[in-house]
């Protein structure tokens, strides 16, 4: 009687190993922790805006309307500029600016930062300059944008991209540059493909940097639109905070600034959660990535 003897292909080989060695934890487990810990998160966070909504409330007590309105002279604020027509498109329009120049912006710097992780020369050569363009108030751009491009929506949307880009290319070059060095040994003496490393030693270490990354630049890009609109003139929340400070409408400020909030909350949970959830599946950043609310 003869045996047979399977023997695995280089390829087989590489495949186990590597997923022996890669610290993503796959399966319905994982997605069920993932599951339970964002309920508690989510508990967590709703305790956090109950107490922030109750300091909000003490202090229009404490210093009146006239340094912060009550929170039910802000929510009828807020009612009215829906019933008058104005929020919807206001909102659309930072919405569109804040995401138009992430988009662009997160795209430069991620393309910069993982060909500044796989060549040392561009990284070492593009790094510095971005590492200034960060350093460089949002304001400066803002004038700068101004007088190339005058008065309307590019000069929003110019700043937001100049100010993502740096963020998701230091981002995206940490994460290339992060790769566990055994495993990439690993996968190329057991010649696993192209598409392998990039799914099982590239993504995973770049997603653990960027996500949380992409989080902030959002963040970011939504309070740089609206600085941008209030100095530029532009339409928009920007502009619509403009006009109600011209009116001393403290409580119409602050209904703008919360729906902008809003808008970014729901616009992080649209593009950014399932990413975090699906980092959390593999083990990526133990579990933990924040969001752009926290």
């Amino acid at each position: 009687m003869t045996v047979s003897v399977h023997r695995p292909t280089h390829r087989q080989a590489a495949a186990d190993a590597l997923a022996a060695g890669s610290p993503a934890l796959r399966g319905d487990a994982a997605r069920g922790r993932w599951a339970k810990a964002g309920l508690v998160r989510s508990a967590w966070g709703a305790i956090g805006v109950g107490l922030l909504a109750a300091a909000w409330q003490w202090g229009f007590h404490v210093f009146g309307p006239f340094v912060l309105p009550s929170l039910q002279d802000t929510g009828s604020a807020m009612l009215h500029l829906f019933t008058d027509g104005r929020a919807l498109p206001a909102l659309a329009q930072t919405a569109a600016h804040a995401l138009g120049g992430f988009a662009v912006g997160g795209l430069i710097g991620l393309v910069l930062g993982l060909a500044g992780g796989l060549v040392m020369p561009v990284g070492a050569m593009v790094g510095p300059v971005l590492t200034m363009i960060l350093g460089t108030p949002p304001i400066a751009w803002v004038v700068l944008a101004l007088l190339w491009f005058g008065p309307g929506g590019m000069a929003p949307a110019f700043t937001v991209a100049i100010t993502a880009a740096p963020i998701l290319f230091l981002a995206a070059l940490q994460g290339v540059r992060s790769r566990d060095p055994r495993l990439a040994e690993m996968a190329q003496v057991y010649r696993a493909p192209a598409w392998q490393r990039a799914t099982d030693l590239i993504l995973p270490a770049l997603a653990e940097h960027l996500v949380p990354a992409s989080a902030t630049a959002l963040a970011f890009s939504f309070k740089v639109a609206v600085m941008a609109e209030v100095l530029s003139g532009a339409d928009g929340v920007g502009g619509a905070i403009a006009t109600a400070r011209s009116y001393l409408d403290l409580p119409q400020t602050m209904a703008w600034i919360v729906l902008v909030v809003l808008v970014l909350l729901i616009a992080d949970l649209i593009l950014l959660a399932p990413l975090r959830g699906w980092l959390s599946t593999r083990g990526g950043a133990h579990g933990v990535v924040p969001a752009a609310g926290g």
